[in-house]
This record gives C-alpha cells, sequence and structure tokens, in this order.
C-alpha cells in the first residue's frame, strides 16, 4: 500500500463517530484536527464534579493497607527479578478482589517495580539487590553476553572529553544512566482509530520509500516502523 493509495482510504465510521464533527481527521491519522474540530471550552467552576464512588474508595483503602504501607516500611514493596519489562509481558494485575477496571499496572502487581535490563544491567542489579533481592542468573548473563544494553552503545560513542568531563561532573544529564528520558506513548489515537487501522497507517508509511535509493537513513525508517507495528501488535495482544 502506498502513501497515496492511505490517502484515499476512508476512515470515517458512522458507529464510531456519531456525533463528531467530520474533518481531515476522518481522512487519516490526524488527532490534533480532531481535537480542534470537536473540543468545547468550559469556563465553569467544579460544581459538576461527583465524590468518590465506594469502589473507588475501596480500591484506595485497599492500596494503602495492603500496599502502600508496606511499602513505606520497607522503602521498596517488590521488584520483578525475571521478567524483563515490556508491553505485554505481564497478564493483568488488579488492586483487590473487588476491582475489575483498573487493569494498569506496571507489572501483575500494585507497586511492583518493572525490571528494565535494556537501558542498562548495572542500575537493575543494583536496585534489584538493594530491594534485598537476588537477580536472575540468565537474566544477567543474556544482558551482559548477549544483549547490548543503551548504557554500553551510549558510553561507545562518548568521546575521551565526554568521559572526562562526565568523570568530573561538570557535564550532567548525559542521556546514559537516570540522564535519559522516559518514552510516553500517545494513547489518544489509540482510542480514536483502533489498533487495526493505526497498523495499516504504519505500514503504509513503511513501503511509501520502498522505490526510494537505499540509504542508512532508508534503512532506519524502514526497520523503526517495523519495530512499531510489532509495539502495535503487542498492545493488541494486552488488551
Amino acid at each position: 500500500m502506498t502513501a497515496e493509495v492511505e490517502e484515499r482510504t476512508p476512515l470515517y465510521r458512522d458507529d464510531a463517530w456519531e456525533g463528531f464533527t467530520t474533518g481531515p481527521w476522518t481522512d487519516r491519522i490526524d488527532v490534533r484536527d480532531f481535537i480542534l474540530s470537536n473540543f468545547t471550552p468550559y469556563t465553569g467552576d467544579a460544581a459538576f464534579l461527583a465524590g468518590p464512588t465506594a469502589r473507588t474508595l475501596t480500591v484506595w483503602e485497599t492500596l494503602q493497607r495492603d500496599y502502600l504501607s508496606v511499602e513505606r516500611a520497607k522503602r521498596v514493596y517488590d521488584v520483578e527479578t525475571r521478567i524483563p519489562a515490556d508491553v505485554d509481558a505481564f497478564p493483568a494485575g488488579y488492586i483487590c478482589d473487588e476491582d475489575n477496571l483498573v487493569v494498569g499496572l506496571q507489572t501483575d502487581t500494585p507497586l511492583k517495580r518493572p525490571m528494565m535490563p535494556a537501558g542498562g544491567w548495572r542500575m537493575v542489579e543494583t536496585a534489584i539487590t538493594e530491594a534485598g533481592l537476588t537477580p536472575d542468573p540468565k537474566i544477567k548473563e543474556i544482558f551482559t553476553r548477549y544483549r547490548k544494553t543503551h548504557n554500553e552503545a551510549v558510553f561507545d560513542i562518548y568521546t575521551p572529553r565526554i568521559r572526562a568531563a562526565r568523570s568530573a561532573h561538570l557535564v550532567t544529564g548525559l542521556p546514559d544512566a537516570y540522564g535519559r528520558g522516559r518514552i510516553i506513548g500517545d494513547y489518544r489515537r489509540v482510542a480514536l482509530y483502533g489498533v487495526d487501522r493505526l497498523i495499516e497507517a504504519k505500514k503504509a508509511d513503511m513501503d511509501s520509500i520502498v522505490d526510494q535509493p537505499f540509504s542508512e537513513n532508508w534503512a532506519r525508517y524502514r526497520e523503526e516502523h517495523a519495530e512499531q507495528i510489532k509495539a502495535l501488535k503487542k498492545l493488541k495482544n494486552l488488551g
């Protein structure tokens, strides 16, 4: 599928978008246009807000009693030691038995910290050890022998002057250790278009450059889009 064909493919669905103002966002992936076409400014006060429901109070009480109080006493409630973090690495986790709505946990248990060894193994091992736990030796072998981490890649490209400035603490905010940022997903487009439609668009974008000459940017563009498609499929599996 080419980008031109993707542009002509209608996205509008009466059942899903009934009541919304149509526009360019119904013909292509465009969350910004959807917002600008459909938002209504609110100039009132907070009088419309309601108090917490009984379910919310039960969930919060359970979280306070069974998890937050334990974490305050231990400093760290728990840390994952065997499963590297991923979109669909864990089954659904709930705060309490009565809760069947809040499934937005990073792991399978509230306050259980995920393990992210792709960033750098030393930080992971330190965090697990400080929590009084032991890292899985197989995971350690994989991320110290077979898999290059982000930290290793960054240090490989540092010049001697950068390394010296870092060691002397003259430069901070470098993209290693805790100096690097975090990727925040834009899940508004998932709710608006659905994962299947986003995958179609990513495939169209990926194939839009197939006729261009091979180059480093060409290869990186297609490889990165392939990774994005894999992540979207994992998101669908998570759902």
